[in-house]
């Protein structure tokens, strides 16, 4: 079947296109009722099924014969550890440990908090939560005790679960004491801390909510899988909210497992028994979806990786795992290759592996630029998919199905709307814009499975935030626009375009040609405010190099390139040179924190930044350059 086919198919009948869908799955109840309305007068999807995602990422696999394929393979570059779990091995675990949290009083309809690094056990942790229906809320562990404090406050679990420590290249993170921190300044307390010693010689404070998490799985008896009900939510997951209060999304049960076993196959091009990458935390949405649910939903061995995609012990790591675990298909941020180009631009340590196994490269997180895309596709020689999605959607909302049919590839579009995903381009009024006519992106209600069916505690933020600004449709946050074949290129957050002088620019579009110079590893262009225009856009880069004397020769290329591709009306005339960016660990650029400090406005440094002391550099260009950012 075509990709214009299938996709029309979800679009007009979307009731039957998702009931077939969902009779992929192993229900307890199947759904009779695929689409109604919940108390809130918001779409539901399946609600009269009964199911449970433990169940479906292991015992149905045993009980199909498949308990000696491998379910995870831990890999560990930072502790020099290689760990091959079955999906016998994997239900030994969850189905003690799920005991063992029956056996502290942990029941369905409570909440947990998970604050974990990237081990089996966090895995462990998550499968066992749902195996109880207990609603699971992963904190990335990067986080500091003031923003975990926040997140218990919200979500009052009744146990944390964690671990002794992380490991970043070198350094050690303690987890533990971050945990009784935030502990002590929140409000609501746990009944329990279930602690995971790694052995690595890290002290652990002892307190007396403390559980060994080894002992308690020791101590405990396997138990069955409990049916919940399809709009049981399976987790909360934290996102940034642009009132600084985090939001928590709610994902349900059936129609998230639903979506994530299609989108598996139909998105990412991966069957069963086959081996899928995404070099993410379980921290982050992709942790979720496509480490952990949507590989084993579909029995895939997927990949728990504990590393970084340069330094443990180099740019070669990324392309050595995939040729090891003969990985199909990957998925990873386009930050993670623009690091590996920096340090190997030409791709020779990529020359030193087997990457036959490797069929499709996947881009998200972040905007693509066009430069990183075509440096990874020269370099692999396979597809490399940029596509975009949410935290929100909880799987791909514009890609390229590779699993369908594979459609041409444009640099610079995350591809066409996925599946259940009726994708429109609005302007301010609402109103459908032209092909190349920038606007907002929206999606037509309802939006399919899986997507948030609401935020945690608050319905009337749920509303406000992504319903009321385009009766009927969900607004995504972003802007972008659609060319005449229905590609769609996202522009960045709509607070990522910059008024100068009455013209809405891009600035996004001006990181793609500044991104394109071949003396540049990455970049920022952001606006700043400007008395005379508005605002301006400033540029702040990276170069591949630091050993390039001529910088100020860099600097007229860059801002003459943008003149010539964008034109005189961007204003692009102040570019500034960094050592780094400052980043969340998870590799996004803090462009309004940036902005903050230009405008010499009141800011907060995030606790997800990787390197705080980024700041004080950035600040004293300012100081020192008087660059005129207000003029």
């Amino acid at each position: 079947m075509s990709y214009l086919t299938y996709y029309k198919e979800s679009i007009d009948n979307p009731k039957d296109f998702w009931r077939t869908q969902a009779k992929q799955l192993a229900w307890h109840k199947e759904p009779q009722n695929i689409l109604s309305k919940d108390k809130h007068d918001y779409s539901q999807w399946l609600e009269d099924g009964e199911l449970n995602l433990s169940y479906l990422c292991i015992d149905k696999h045993i009980n199909d014969g498949f308990g000696d394929q491998n379910a995870f393979i831990y890999d560990s570059p930072v502790t020099n550890t290689k760990q091959h779990i079955t999906f016998n091995q994997l239900h030994e675990e969850v189905s003690k440990l799920a005991g063992g949290l029956q056996s502290l009083g942990l029941k369905k309809g409570d909440t947990t908090i998970i604050y974990m690094p990237m081990i089996p056990q966090a895995a462990y942790a998550m499968l066992a939560c749902a195996r109880i229906g207990v609603i699971h809320s992963v904190v990335f562990g990067g986080f500091a005790p003031h923003e975990l404090a926040i997140r218990i406050d919200d979500c009052k679990p009744k146990a944390i679960i964690t671990a002794s420590n992380g490991v970043e290249i070198k350094r050690i993170i303690p987890y533990k004491p971050f945990v009784d921190e935030a502990i002590d300044k929140s409000t609501h307390k746990p009944s329990n801390v279930i602690v995971f010693d790694r052995q690595l010689g890290v002290e652990i404070p002892k307190k007396d909510y403390d559980v060994d998490f080894t002992s308690l799985i020791e101590n405990s008896s396997s138990i069955e899988a409990v049916p919940v009900a399809s709009t049981h939510p399976s987790y909360i997951l934290y996102t940034s909210g642009t009132t600084g209060t985090p939001k928590g999304i709610i994902r349900d049960t059936g129609g998230y497992a639903t979506a994530l076993k299609f989108s598996i196959k139909y998105v990412y091009g991966v069957n069963e028994g086959e081996t899928f990458w995404a070099a993410s935390d379980v921290g982050w949405v992709v942790g979720h979806s496509y480490i952990v649910y949507g590989p084993l939903l579909n029995r895939n061995t997927s990949i728990i990786f504990e590393g970084k995609p340069i330094k443990t012990p180099d740019a070669s790591t990324f392309w050595r795992v995939i040729s090891e675990h003969k990985v199909k298909s990957m998925f990873t941020a386009p930050t993670a290759i623009r690091a590996i180009k920096k340090e190997d631009p030409n791709g020779e340590m990529l020359k030193k592996y087997d990457l036959s196994s490797l069929k499709y490269q996947f881009l998200a997180g972040e905007r693509c630029d066009v430069a990183t895309l075509t440096w990874t596709q020269e370099k692999l020689k396979v597809p490399v998919i940029d596509h975009w999605w949410q935290t929100e959607s909880g799987w791909p909302m514009i890609a390229n199905m590779v699993g369908v049919s594979l459609q041409d590839v444009k640099p610079g579009s995350s591809g066409l709307p996925v599946c259940g995903y009726n994708i429109k381009i609005v302007n301010e009024d609402g109103e459908e814009v032209q092909a190349g006519t920038e606007g907002y992106v929206v999606i037509k209600l309802p939006l399919p499975p899986g997507a948030l069916s609401n935020l945690w505690g608050n319905p009337e933020r749920f509303k406000s935030g992504y319903l009321d600004r385009f009766p009927g449709y969900y607004f995504s946050g972003d802007g972008g626009y659609a060319d005449e074949d229905g590609y769609i290129f996202i522009t960045g957050r709509v607070d990522d375009v910059i008024n100068v002088a009455g013209h809405r620019l891009s600035t996004a579009e001006m990181e793609e040609v500044v991104s394109s110079h071949k003396e540049v590893s990455e970049c920022a262009v952001f606006g700043v405010h400007c008395e005379l225009k508005g605002q301006k856009p400033l540029g702040l880069i990276v170069l591949r190099t630091d050993d390039i004397p001529d910088k100020e020769r860099i600097q007229k290329e860059i801002i003459q390139d943008v003149r010539r591709e964008i034109g005189a009306v961007a204003s692009f005339r102040d570019v500034h040179f960094v050592k780094r960016l400052p980043k969340t660990r998870s590799g996004k650029t803090l462009r309004k924190l940036l902005r903050n400090i230009a405008d010499e406005h009141q800011y907060n440094v995030p606790s997800t930044i990787d390197d705080i002391s980024i700041i004080d550099e950035i600040k004293s260009i300012y100081q020192a350059q008087k660059i005129g950012i207000h003029k």
